[in-house]
């Protein structure tokens, strides 16, 4: 063991940190892995983008090669049905809650400007969504993921 991994100048454990808000991606369960890893990916990358506060700072290794900065607390996902999905969406509209969509339509489209226009044709209620990422006050947003279980 070299001095900087010895067990005598390592940092104490920080004690345990309890966020007062909530990060979670809510899947539609019939989704296949790649698509969920990829849905998750997408919709995640929306909350940080107008969430300043979600992000935590960036990292440096020990011989100082600096890497991006991630959100400061963990990120929670949720399976659910279709209706659970619709569901959860109704009320995440009605709480006003940050949030962002995945629907089935991204998946035929190539790029940034079709994947908006795709979302912008279909009507709130008519979106056939597979993907739904919210963050907010830990109550609200368990509250949205009402029927939904944590995702294997």
């Amino acid at each position: 063991m070299n001095e900087q991994s010895s067990p005598q100048n390592a940092r104490p454990a920080a004690p345990p940190v309890r966020f007062d808000t909530k990060i979670a991606v809510l899947l539609r369960e019939d989704l296949e892995p790649w698509q969920r890893l990829n849905v998750t990916a997408f919709l995640v990358s929306g909350l940080g983008t107008v969430l300043p506060e979600v992000i935590g700072e960036s990292y440096e290794d020990a011989d100082q090669v600096p890497y991006l900065p991630m959100f400061r607390q963990p990120v929670l996902v949720f399976e659910g049905t279709k209706e659970t999905l619709t569901a959860a969406h109704a009320r995440t509209l009605s709480r006003a809650l940050p949030r962002a969509v995945f629907t089935s339509d991204l998946f035929t489209t190539g790029n940034d400007h079709d994947n908006r226009a795709a979302v912008r044709s279909v009507r709130t209620t008519e979106l056939d969504l597979v993907g739904l990422a919210v963050h907010g006050p830990r109550n609200a947003v368990d509250k949205v993921l009402k029927g939904a279980r944590m995702h294997p």
